[in-house]
This record gives structure tokens, C-alpha cells and sequence, in this order.
């Protein structure tokens, strides 16, 4: 088992990766390996819908996100992290996220994915839910832990004093472990889920 975690904090330190660090340690115990990666403060554009994609098997733009798509495809599970700003996560990261999810081309059905954030206040759900929709949309299960995945905490290592938080990270990486490798038992007796053809349909006729 193999899970890719990505940081969309710009602190690198701060408390998105202390919320990672909780995770790392059920990671640890369960024998599952892990790489987190820091988007932060990396240079990453948005999507220009130029559809360059469906002709390369990758990004026109040649930068982490080829490279983030690679070690996504050999994940058996995907970590989304960000601090909320404007009930919104880390632009960066929704940038990176954006043309990540377009442009792989490869089958993510059945990995599993995770969402957290962390904020001072208030802003935490919308935020895991906006994370979560890249998920929903490529067929991904989503964990969950037994509250909202959030933690409180404004300056670096504020969150640590958020024992209900860091339990609840805790949580959300066991969840996460048991839900993989079910998945990996269920595809070895059973295979992925028939897939249909695409249908597309759109408002206008």
C-alpha cells in the first residue's frame, strides 16, 4: 500500500503538516508508505481548457503536475491537505488539483482518497468538501473519520493543542488504510467495477 499526500500549505511546517504527521503515524503502524509533497509555494498555473491533454497523455504545461501524475498513478491512495483561506482551499493547490484530475490519463477508479483542512475558525467543511469533489467525480472512495475532517489552529503548531483534531486525523488515516486494502482483496477476487461507456449530455440542444 502506497499513499501519495499532498500539502497545499505554503508554510511547510506549519499546521496542515502537523495534521500529516498524525496521519504518517497510523501510516507507520499499519506498514503503509507514504509521500507527502509540498504545492504550497510552487509555481503551478491553472488550466487554460486548451485539451492538449487528450493529445499528450499529460499536461501542455510540463511542470510538478506531470510529475505529481506519476506518483498519483502508482498510489493506492490520494491525501488532499490545505489551510483555508476565504472558505476556499490554497489557490495553488486547486490549481495544481485542476489540471492533475483533467489531464492523467490513467484510471483512478478505486483509489482511495482523503480530505483535510485546517483553519483558525470557521470555513473547514466547505473546504473538505470542495477537496472531496475531485474524488466524487473519478470514481474514488472517499474516507472518512468519525467527525468532520478538521483541525483548529492559526499559527505553526497551534494545531497540537487540537486533541479532538489530531484524533480525528488519526482516525481518517485508519479508515483510510482499512478502506485500501479491502479494496485491494475485493479487486483480487473480484476486479474493478463494470465500466460503461461515457455518455455525455449537455443544456443545449
Amino acid at each position: 500500500m502506497k499513499v501519495l499526500m499532498l500539502n497545499g500549505s505554503p508554510k511547510k511546517d506549519g499546521n496542515t503538516a502537523l495534521a500529516f504527521s498524525e496521519m504518517q503515524k497510523i501510516f507507520d503502524a499499519e506498514g503503509v508508505t507514504y509521500e507527502a509533497v509540498n504545492v504550497g509555494q510552487m509555481d503551478i498555473r491553472g488550466c487554460v481548457a486548451c485539451l492538449k491533454c487528450r493529445e499528450l497523455g499529460k499536461c501542455v504545461f510540463d511542470d510538478a503536475v506531470n510529475e505529481i501524475a506519476e506518483k498519483f498513478k502508482e498510489a493506492d491512495g490520494l491525501v488532499l491537505g490545505s489551510p483555508v483561506y476565504f472558505a476556499s482551499a490554497n489557490a495553488t493547490l486547486i490549481a495544481l488539483l485542476d489540471r492533475l484530475f483533467y489531464s492523467a490519463p490513467f484510471d483512478k477508479t478505486m483509489k482511495v482518497g482523503a480530505a483535510l483542512a485546517v483553519a483558525r475558525r470557521s470555513g473547514l467543511t466547505v473546504t473538505v468538501d470542495e477537496l472531496q469533489k475531485y474524488f466524487a467525480i473519478s470514481s474514488m472512495p472517499i474516507a472518512t473519520a468519525r467527525y468532520w475532517n478538521n483541525l483548529h489552529g492559526a499559527k505553526p503548531g497551534e494545531a497540537a493543542d487540537d486533541q479532538e483534531g489530531l484524533q480525528t486525523a488519526r482516525t481518517l488515516a485508519r479508515n483510510m488504510v482499512f478502506l485500501m486494502k479491502s479494496i485491494a482483496l475485493g479487486k483480487e477476487k473480484y476486479g474493478l467495477p463494470d465500466a460503461e461507456a461515457l455518455v455525455r449530455t449537455g443544456f443545449v440542444r
